[in-house]
């Protein structure tokens, strides 16, 4: 019997504590604001620049935010923007501290068990740098390395299981931030740094010399990114997938690609059919 009393009250306990967040909208609306939590450097994705956060996932949520407004009946909805890492986003989410994570952040199973994902806004690949000359070719290359990658993201576990595969016995060095990661091998302190390829090409990017890098051959994961949302919230996300199915539909996101990754040429060809595939009717 006291079992049962037990198990109803920790059952009562959960929903209630599901419940806390599970009306999104209605807080926000009551608030007239909504809690961002984005990567300051996850160029070209998400960063800080001098006029805030900018970058192709930033220009998706603010058209998100817009119709978050236009749901709610608040039009000039204010936005908290708190940068974090992405452990650090995900448990904001979580804890309902955010009401929306936008950055280049990996939809796994794993994660589910806490937050909820939109439909996806991007495809991406894991990779690693070196500095160019260094002989790595490939995962093999490894033996007796050092590595650094970000601390609790999908590519350090993509990494560690890459190298348990092939019986690389190679040091993982994890780091808080992306600049920790490239300054370390820049100066020697790491072999390589392991990333998702697109974020790699952007750090590569702001180097005072790009040319001291180069890619190793190679992809170590398959990283489907997506919008991290209040797990039990149909509403709020019916209105986050409503916003990226118009992006969609309306071709918005043609614009939003050319103006952040249009340097890298037309969009591949898995990202533009997850773009139709994405354009859900009304």
């Amino acid at each position: 019997m006291k079992a049962r009393v037990a198990l109803a009250v920790f059952l009562a306990a959960q929903a209630l504590a599901g419940a806390a967040f599970a009306d999104t909208l209605g807080r926000i609306k009551s608030g007239g604001a909504i809690n961002i939590a984005y990567s300051p450097d996850s160029i070209p994705f998400s960063f800080t620049d001098r006029a805030g956060p900018a970058g192709y996932t930033i220009e998706i949520c603010k058209r998100v935010v817009a119709q978050i407004g236009r749901a709610v009946g608040k039009p000039g909805l204010k936005v908290n923007w708190i940068a974090a890492q992405t452990p650090e986003r995900l448990k904001l989410v979580a804890s309902g501290k955010a009401d929306l994570e936008c950055g280049n952040t990996t939809q796994t199973l794993a994660r589910m068990a806490n937050v909820d994902f939109s439909a996806l806004t991007f495809l991406e690949m894991g990779g690693m740098l070196s500095r160019a000359g260094t002989k790595l070719d490939n995962v093999g290359d490894l033996g007796g390395r050092k590595i650094v990658v970000l601390k609790g993201t999908t590519t350090e576990a993509a990494l560690r299981e890459a190298l348990q595969k092939k019986l690389v016995n190679a040091e993982i060095v994890t780091v808080s931030d992306a600049t920790e990661g490239i300054t370390m091998l820049q100066a020697g302190g790491a072999d390589a740094y392991a990333g998702d390829r697109i974020k790699l090409l952007g750090l590569v990017s702001q180097a005072k010399d790009p040319t001291q890098f180069a890619f190793v051959a190679g992809d170590l994961s398959y990283e489907p990114y997506a919008l991290a949302l209040p797990r039990n919230d149909s509403a709020f996300r019916l209105e986050v997938n409503r916003a990226l199915s118009q992006i969609y539909r309306s071709g918005e996101i043609v614009e939003i690609y050319a103006q952040w990754l249009g340097a890298l040429g037309r969009p591949p060809e898995l990202v533009t059919a997850m773009y139709i595939l994405s354009a859900i009717p009304e």
